[in-house]
This record gives C-alpha cells, sequence and structure tokens, in this order.
C-alpha cells in the first residue's frame, strides 16, 4: 500500500448524488428547520440538534447512512431506485454535515448513535433495512451494541471501516496511526487541498470529471470540527465487540481496489466476527462504488432485501 493510498484512510469516503423531492414528514416539535428550508425536512436528535432528513417513496423502509464528511445525497441513485421498486428510502445528513445542524459537539459514536436512533424512533420504523457506507458501519455497530438494533432487520455495510483500523498488538494487520497524523495536519490546515489529494482512489478512471467536482462539493459542505474529529475517532476506535452485536442478516459490499479501507482489514474482518453474513466482492472497484457501481450494487441491495 503506497502512501498515498494510506493517506485516503483518514478520508473513507467521497461522492454526489441525484437530488429529488422529499416527501413530507412531520417534524418533531422541537426539530426547527433553518431558513429557506421547508417545515417537515428536520428530526431532533436527543440533544436537540436538528438533522435534516429525505423520505422519498414507500413501502418496507430502508435507511441510508452516508461516510464520512458525506451528506445524504450521495445514496440519490440507490434511494432513487428502491423508492421506484416500491420501497421507502430514508437518508439524513449527519450532525456537522450537509444541512444538518452543527452542534459543534456531539462528533463521538455514542452520540451518532443516538442520533440514528432518534431517526428510527421519530419515524416510528421497523423491519428496517440499514444501507451503511464506509463510517456509517460504525454508526451502525455502535446502534446495536448501545440500542440493540431496536427496529433493524437486516444491515447492508457498503465499503465499510469496520472493526478496526489501528495497528495494536492485538492488531497487528492494521495502519500505524502515525499515519493518521500526517494527514490530519493537512486536512486542519487546508481542507480542500486534502480532498484533492484523496480523490481519484475513490473513483474509477470511467468517472466524469463532473462527478469527482460534485463529490469535492459534498465534502466542503461538512463541518471542519465534524470533519477531524470524526476522521480521528474512526480510525483510533475499536469496534469489534460493538460488530459482534449486529446479529441480523448482513451483507458487506466491497471494493478489492478500495485503497480508503482495504478490503482484508474492512469487510473480510468484519465479516469473520458475523454470525450471518455474506460478503460480495467486486473486482476493481474503489471506496466510491456507490457511484462507479451503481446498477450493480442497486440490483445486489434489492435482492438481499427481497430475499430476506
Amino acid at each position: 500500500m503506497n502512501r498515498r493510498e494510506i493517506m485516503s484512510l483518514a478520508s473513507l469516503g467521497t461522492a454526489g448524488a441525484l437530488m429529488a423531492p422529499v416527501c413530507a414528514y412531520a417534524a418533531t416539535p422541537t426539530a426547527k428547520a433553518r431558513t429557506g428550508d421547508p417545515a417537515g425536512r428536520f428530526v431532533a436528535a436527543k440533544d436537540g440538534t436538528s438533522l435534516f432528513l429525505r423520505d422519498w417513496g414507500s413501502g418496507k423502509p430502508l435507511l441510508f447512512l452516508s461516510g464520512w464528511a458525506l451528506p445524504s445525497d450521495f445514496w440519490g441513485y440507490q434511494m432513487l431506485a428502491l423508492a421506484q421498486k416500491g420501497y421507502r428510502a430514508i437518508a439524513y445528513d449527519r450532525r456537522g454535515h450537509g444541512r444538518s445542524a452543527d452542534p459543534g459537539h456531539g462528533f463521538d459514536h455514542d452520540t451518532l448513535a443516538d442520533d440514528l436512533a432518534a431517526i428510527i424512533d421519530a419515524l416510528k420504523l421497523e423491519d428496517l433495512t440499514i444501507v451503511a457506507h464506509s463510517m456509517g458501519g460504525t454508526e451502525v455497530a455502535r446502534y446495536f451494541a448501545r440500542h440493540g438494533g431496536r427496529g433493524v432487520s437486516r444491515t447492508i455495510l457498503v465499503g465499510s471501516i469496520t472493526p478496526f483500523l489501528a495497528k495494536t498488538p492485538d492488531n497487528p494487520a492494521g495502519i500505524d496511526p502515525a499515519t493518521l497524523a500526517a494527514g490530519a495536519s493537512l486536512l486542519v490546515r487546508d481542507f480542500p487541498a486534502w480532498i484533492a489529494a484523496n480523490t481519484v482512489p475513490f473513483f474509477t478512471p470511467e468517472t466524469s470529471p463532473a462527478m469527482i467536482a460534485w463529490g469535492q462539493d459534498m465534502m466542503m459542505s461538512t463541518s471542519l470540527l465534524a470533519a477531524a474529529t470524526l476522521a480521528q475517532a474512526n480510525f483510533l476506535t475499536d469496534f469489534r465487540a460493538d460488530v459482534r452485536r449486529i446479529h441480523v442478516p448482513t451483507l458487506l459490499v466491497h471494493g478489492d481496489r478500495d485503497a480508503s479501507a482495504p478490503l482484508a482489514l474492512t469487510a473480510q474482518a468484519t465479516a469473520g466476527l458475523l454470525p450471518n453474513a455474506a460478503l460480495n466482492v467486486y473486482e476493481g472497484a474503489p471506496h466510491g462504488l456507490p457511484l462507479t457501481h451503481v446498477e450493480r450494487l442497486n440490483a445486489d441491495i434489492l435482492a438481499f432485501v427481497t430475499k430476506a
């Protein structure tokens, strides 16, 4: 693994996606919409933080969680496809991301798991499939550990960074934490330059320049405090115990050229901790496969939900 690939471990995602109207939803009384945003598109977290929500279609629900420094727009191509097939496709912007509020705190996995619980409870979701990309997998794992997986029947982890990235005596295949320090220095000094330096490994050579630029713009909508804090937390947190708490059928989808989350360190290790998991490896796929392998991923999600 070269230096550029290792540095991209801290990025854990990049993308853009299709925008579409959000279905009407009555927000909880404490959720405040920002100026210019129609009412009913926010849910209040436990601490009152407003979380932007998009909710398309009707039927059996799927909840999409984006990766680090990515808004809910990232999942547009999957959400549209599933909504057109008669499913309810839901996604929200993590605190400090996209259109959600930036409270200046709560950028830890316990709080993020509680935010996920707030969404599930506010929408009264049951028999739910969670589809999570990259860092989203850590939120799923912590949600099961902290909330018992309430309401969730299936999970799909795409390019997951679980279970543990850092090199330690009991995780010798991990990445040296000193690598994080090198990448973090540029991130906090020049976030746009850091994004530009770590973009290429997330896409394929066939990805259009417009799509790549869109992905970079999406990442720039993230609070720098959220980006810096979560990059460190994602890298250093051991999620192995959390992953073992995922007790529902799980599909892992991963590219064998994922420079941000090397296959053996992440998806293969995660599958080994789960009692009911299947692993689909996409040959030649990078970390951003929800954009580079749209049709294949959409078909796999649909097949998994239908089978379940």
